[in-house]
């Protein structure tokens, strides 16, 4: 038997020797090893990155069960760059807290490979392999600061829960290995290439469904979430917003796309109803929270809602709206969990939305590049975030999905209260004790994401292009 071609899956087999030598060198050099493998991480983040940017056409390895393509490419820069910030994000305020040990850039490096075998998965075993390998360095993490009673609730929450939606997803995978005979997506493609999918399979579809919407934190498994990000470290928490929420929305659109394009009207239906549920439930349970990281949480599935719409539409340019949206929701939410971070008073954070009053006159850049994600998660044109939204709306529209359009844009009037509260709090209110100076790596994560957010509110039209040209490699 021939051994598989390994230039497809490099990235990841990089990713992988060097997350065994760091555990090495962490457990030679122990608590002085945690600075030295933050820099390791980011080294081989940017190594990954850089050949995955390189590559070219598409490929497939293991047997058909992981491919590379220009989709998969496009949302593993996504990943990388969330995970790369996450690092940047954590490193001073984690080890400001006594928190920081040399096990975290260790696990955001394996929950990354997690995360770029969920993309490139394209059978049901490979993509299980990936989200248990996600999943289970999450978990640890979620639960960090271990002498904290609200992390370790986070983390035993997400391991229940994350466990319960792995039961399902395992239960749906046999359903749908039982009724075609594979767990390979293009032989499940042809399986169901007659049109409307049995009974059988649609419970399948079912289960499936309700593994993967829970990573993406979609109504109704979106329980986790607020409890979650608040009680985890705050850099933790703008982790979970991030490098997660690309693969596994990447992960969606490859399973629904890429396994059950004859059953769409089928799969449709879930994900009309997941993604208004989302954008509902979002939008207004936000309304009444006071914690910053509550809120961010809810506007997090609410965003997770707008970018299903795309999905449902089930077309190559509802993709290209899906992988628009979040390149933008990256870039807004690195950016907000950036403010977040800056918000320190008396070498404390400080969570309460109100502590952000009159912050317009103690930090003006702060409060500008604040003001700028949330006009862009409120959708407010001309900013990226307006543009992400249009599009994903646009793909409903043409493929006759007018009420779950119509919510979409009810939904997002209703969020841009909770958006724009904040603006006022920052330029109408009167002000607080200023906040401390924040650290360089939160300071250069605000920089980059104000920048790209202004970039793409300016000239959206790269972004598009290149979404474009990777949605098309699905189909």
């Amino acid at each position: 038997m021939a051994l598989p071609a390994l230039g497809p899956a490099l990235p990841e087999i990089i990713l992988a020797i060097g997350a065994i030598a760091m555990v090495l060198v962490g457990a030679i050099q122990r608590e002085r090893a945690a600075r030295l493998l933050e820099g390791v991480a980011l080294i081989l983040l940017a190594a990954t990155l850089v050949l995955v940017i390189t590559g070219e056409g598409r490929a497939t390895t293991f047997n058909g069960g992981f491919v590379v393509d220009a989709f998969a490419r496009f949302m593993k820069v996504l990943t990388l760059i969330g995970a790369g910030a996450a690092i940047l994000l954590a490193s001073s305020p984690l080890r400001r807290d006594g928190v920081m040990r040399f096990e975290f850039p260790v696990l955001v490096v394996l929950a990354t490979i997690g995360m770029m075998m969920m993309i490139s998965a394209n059978d049901l075993i490979g993509l299980y392999v990936g989200i248990e390998l996600q999943s289970l360095a999450l978990y640890v993490v979620a639960a960090f600061d271990r002498d904290s009673a609200r992390s370790t609730e986070a983390g035993l929450k997400y391991f229940i829960l994350g466990t319960l939606s792995s039961g399902m997803l395992l239960y749906g995978g046999s359903l749908v290995y039982g009724f075609t005979g594979t767990v390979s997506f293009t032989g499940i493609a042809a399986a169901t290439q007659g049109g409307h999918a049995g009974l059988g399979l649609i419970f399948g579809i079912v289960f499936i469904a309700a593994g993967v919407v829970f990573k993406i934190s979609a109504v109704p498994f979106h329980m986790w979430t607020p409890d979650v990000y608040e009680g985890a470290p705050t850099p933790v928490a703008a982790f979970f917003a991030s490098a997660p929420k690309m693969a596994a929305m990447a992960m969606v659109v490859r399973i629904f796309i890429g396994a059950f394009p004859g059953a769409i009207h089928d799969w449709r239906q879930i994900i009309v109803f997941i993604s208004i549920a989302s954008m509902a439930l979002g939008a207004f349970a936000a309304i009444g929270q006071r914690n910053i990281k509550r809120l961010l949480a809810y506007s997090s599935i609410a965003n997770m809602g707008f970018a299903l719409v795309g999905l449902a539409a089930g077309t190559p340019d509802g993709v290209q709206g899906v992988i628009t949206y979040m390149a933008v929701y990256l870039a807004t939410t690195l950016g907000a969990f950036a403010c977040v971070l800056m918000m320190r008073r008396d070498g404390k954070l400080v969570e309460d939305m109100s502590e952000l009053a009159g912050l317009s006159r103690t930090n003006p850049w702060m409060a500008f590049a604040y003001s700028m994600m949330m006009f862009s998660l409120a959708g407010i044109p001309p900013l990226a975030g307006f543009w992400a939204k249009f599009y994903v709306f646009l793909a409903a529209i043409d493929a006759k999905l007018y009420v779950l359009a119509v919510v979409g844009v009810l939904t997002s009037v209703v969020g841009a209260y909770y958006y724009l509260r904040i603006v006022k709090l920052i330029y109408f209110d009167e002000p607080k004790p200023a906040f401390e100076n924040g650290d360089l790596g939160v300071r250069t994560v605000l920089f980059v994401s104000a920048l790209f957010v202004l970039a793409l509110s300016l000239v959206p039209a790269p972004l598009f292009n290149s979404a474009a040209a990777a949605a098309k490699s699905l189909f």
